[in-house]
């Protein structure tokens, strides 16, 4: 049966693909019929690589030669749409965009070079929503603690809360383009929103972040507040954003939540309202291209709790992958569903499959009952004491087997590359 599709409506180039925006974009559009996913970052260590099969060097917009990195990506992989990734391009591909021969999924620039000052914003928003008190020289101080941050930063880089005037005075000593606000001890919240240029805001949903790294919520949950809402709508009254963007509130000491910056953007942590129906970066590109959507969130209760996940490159070349049954693909009653889904990438690069098990049992019924019947190219089924190695033929390949004694064996054997359940991620391969 042909599963072939026709040229995707959508060749999206994500810049600077390394990010954690980049990555929850690359989730949100991974298996979307109609979207093809490209990457580009700087020549430094990043994880795009790891994430998207297609990936270019393009310096970051900070260095020269950028643009025409850039231009050569787009021209190379024939890209219809950029989604910026960083804050700092999102700037710079809104200010560049006559030159970018393909469309930016981003808001008007004016909204851009507001918003990527978080000063700008607070003096832009301050007749909208309440704001933060914001000192525009160090002796106005009069009570501390009072927080600083840089005005163009991100991820919480540079921010830290002085408790002193000296402290405060050697923290601007330390970085001038650090800015003062009045402190904000209370809850902290993320509103995810959408927008379209015609018809306005169409989805504002709140989350709590209750654990926070590096400026990124970890643990973040849906929160519902009138608030929220009325901010929005007032926010993109003023603004006038185009597709997903974000804004972050503050509670003060009196319970009020005071607006701490609004990004035009996708944020990393927004899958949260993607798993409950509203996928941010589709809906960007809908409304880039002028196309009619509509929006649908569920009710239902999520938490989300974000942590490092691995991914590796490495130089083996096989095209058979040999593994056991027992305790390998079926543990404890449960199918490895992790090593399933690397033999079906496999599969998808053409590798021949081929079991190898000593089960004791009906092996058919057993592949038949646990979903596996017709997914190996071949099954052979040992006698006791037959040596796997002797049917090891192929290669290149590689065994897996959660017997450290099959594994030596097999190896010495053959020399193939061998691997146990708790090793062999390092085959599995999310390349987009």
């Amino acid at each position: 049966m042909s599963t072939a599709s026709s040229e995707p409506r959508w060749r999206v180039l994500i810049f600077p693909g390394s990010t954690e925006i980049a990555l929850e974009i690359r989730e949100a559009l991974a298996w979307c019929k109609e979207a093809a996913l490209f990457s580009a970052a700087a020549a430094v260590s990043n994880h795009a690589p790891f994430a998207f099969g297609s990936h270019a060097v393009v310096p970051p917009v900070s260095e020269a030669g950028w643009l025409e990195g850039l231009r050569a990506a787009i021209a190379t992989h024939r890209i219809t749409h950029v989604f910026p990734a960083h804050d700092d391009a999102i700037l710079a591909l809104a200010e560049y965009a006559a030159k970018v021969p393909a469309r930016i999924v981003s808001s008007p620039v004016e909204v851009c070079r507001i918003t990527r000052s978080k000063s700008a914003t607070i003096r832009h928003l301050a007749a909208v929503v309440p704001v933060p008190r914001l000192f525009d020289h160090p002796a106005d101080v009069r009570e501390f603690p009072v927080f600083v941050k840089p005005d163009r930063g991100q991820g919480s880089q540079g921010a830290a809360r002085a408790n002193s005037a000296e402290e405060l005075a050697a923290l601007l000593a330390a970085d001038p383009s650090r800015i003062v606000l009045e402190d904000l001890p209370g809850e902290e919240f993320t509103v995810d929103c959408f927008s379209d240029r015609e018809r306005g805001l169409l989805h504002a949903g709140g989350r709590k972040r209750l654990r926070v790294r590096s400026g990124i919520a970890m643990d973040s949950v849906p929160h519902n507040d009138p608030a929220f809402l009325d901010y929005a709508q007032r926010i993109d009254r003023a603004l006038r954003c185009h597709g997903a963007w974000f804004f972050q509130v503050k509670r003060d000491r009196s319970g009020v939540l005071k607006l701490l910056e609004v990004a035009p953007r996708i944020a990393g942590t927004s899958a949260l309202s993607r798993v409950r129906g509203v996928n941010l970066p589709l809906l960007s590109l809908y409304e880039s291209d002028r196309l009619p959507c509509r929006i649908a969130p569920s009710t239902q209760v999520v938490q989300i709790d974000r942590a490092l996940r691995n991914r590796y490159r490495h130089e083996l070349e096989y095209r058979t992958i040999y593994l056991d049954f027992d305790d390998t693909l079926v543990v404890r009653g449960r199918v490895n569903h992790d090593l399933v889904a690397i033999l079906y990438q496999a599969l998808g690069r053409g590798t021949r499959l081929v079991l190898l098990t000593r089960h004791g049992g009906e092996l058919e019924a057993m592949l038949r009952h646990y979903r596996l019947a017709g997914l190996f190219d071949e099954v052979v089924h040992l006698r006791a004491g037959e040596p796997k190695a002797d049917f090891v033929r192929d290669r290149p390949a590689v065994f897996i087997d959660d017997s450290f004694a099959e594994r030596t064996a097999v190896h010495a054997a053959t020399g193939v590359p061998v691997f146990g359940p708790d090793t062999v991620e390092l085959l599995r391969d999310e390349r987009i």
